[in-house]
């Protein structure tokens, strides 16, 4: 699990990680008229974003667009600014989702979401902590963009349908039927989740084990048909299949220990509104971030982001 070269794109201008401060290009880009409507809902807006693309960065470019958006509308005629702008980062990211899914069609291996730092806000700007688990929302990229925009409004948000068809010009019973294709799919892909203490108990443990490199208390915790996923954006060797069952996974945990990650300190976070894994080299510079998706019969699945790109959030502070 080597780096293969390749620079990363370097901060984006705009943002920063989900739970930082206002970037200074409010201030300095434009006057202060709607900036305080605008950071009212700022964080309901990067939830819906970041829930719908997968990625911290897709996402605040979603929303810096809003902005630029919401500056140059009238809004001595918007009645409701954050209905207005709810709206307009919706429609956005629906059209950022359609040209996302062309891209990871030539993504180099497997994909997955861009996990994102909880601490300061467990639910990302939402009423719920919904469609932000990072095994739902490699799910949810299964769904069409319109029903997983119904899904995260109303499941996370609580957006009631006739509102959701309005943001999305369907009707109510559309949005509804769309909400149902939505959790159908997403429960037939994915055994009921675990309770999130034991979720939290079962990654600490993991976390203890990895520090000590016993694999039989790691084999322990999985479930027979226990998969294993790999993200390594072309910049990391990884592997570029999905894993099946407890051996394969297990030896290939046993290499990523042995060979690369031998030096590597291992501590519990809260990424995605539950615990996850950071593995940090000597010099506290993030490795990986690591997801286990939990039910009750044990770890289902494990999760690798080592994509440089997608562990910036989790860097030295």
């Amino acid at each position: 699990m080597s780096e293969s070269g390749g620079s990363g794109s370097g901060d984006r201008p705009g943002f920063g990680r989900a739970t930082s401060a206002v970037s200074a290009v409010y201030r300095d880009l434009v006057t202060t008229d709607g900036v305080a409507e605008f950071l009212d809902v700022r964080p309901q807006l990067f939830g819906i974003a970041y829930r719908m693309l997968g990625s911290v960065a897709e996402a605040e470019d979603v929303v810096q667009d809003a902005w630029i958006r919401w500056q140059r509308t009238n809004r001595d005629e918007v009645e409701n600014p954050a209905a207005f702008l709810t709206t307009t980062v919706t429609r956005l990211a629906l059209t950022a989702a359609t040209s996302a899914r062309a891209r990871r069609e030539t993504y180099p291996g497997a994909w997955l979401p861009e996990p994102v730092d909880t601490s300061d806000d467990p639910a990302l700007g939402a009423e719920r902590a919904e469609a932000l688990d990072l095994a739902v929302l490699l799910l949810l990229e299964r769904l069409s963009p319109a029903e997983r925009a119904v899904y995260v409004l109303h499941e996370a948000f609580d957006y009631p349908y006739r509102r959701i068809g309005e943001i999305l010009e369907i009707s109510e019973p559309h949005a509804r039927q769309l909400a149902r294709r939505a959790r159908l799919a997403l429960e037939s892909g994915r055994a009921a989740p675990a309770p999130p203490g034991l979720r939290r108990r079962l990654v600490e443990t993991f976390a203890a084990a990895a520090r000590d490199g016993d694999l039989e208390a790691l084999e322990r915790l999985f479930t027979e048909d226990v998969a294993a996923r790999a993200d390594g954006g072309g910049k990391v060797h990884v592997s570029r299949v999905d894993l099946h069952g407890v051996e394969r996974v297990v030896l290939y945990l046993d290499n990523i220990l042995r060979k690369f990650w031998s030096e590597a300190s291992f501590t519990v976070v809260d990424a995605n509104g539950g615990g996850a894994l950071l593995v940090t080299d000597a010099a506290g510079a993030p490795l990986a971030v690591l997801a286990l998706d939990v039910s009750g019969r044990g770890i289902e699945r494990v999760l690798f982001v080592v994509n440089p790109d997608k562990l910036r959030g989790f860097g030295r502070q």
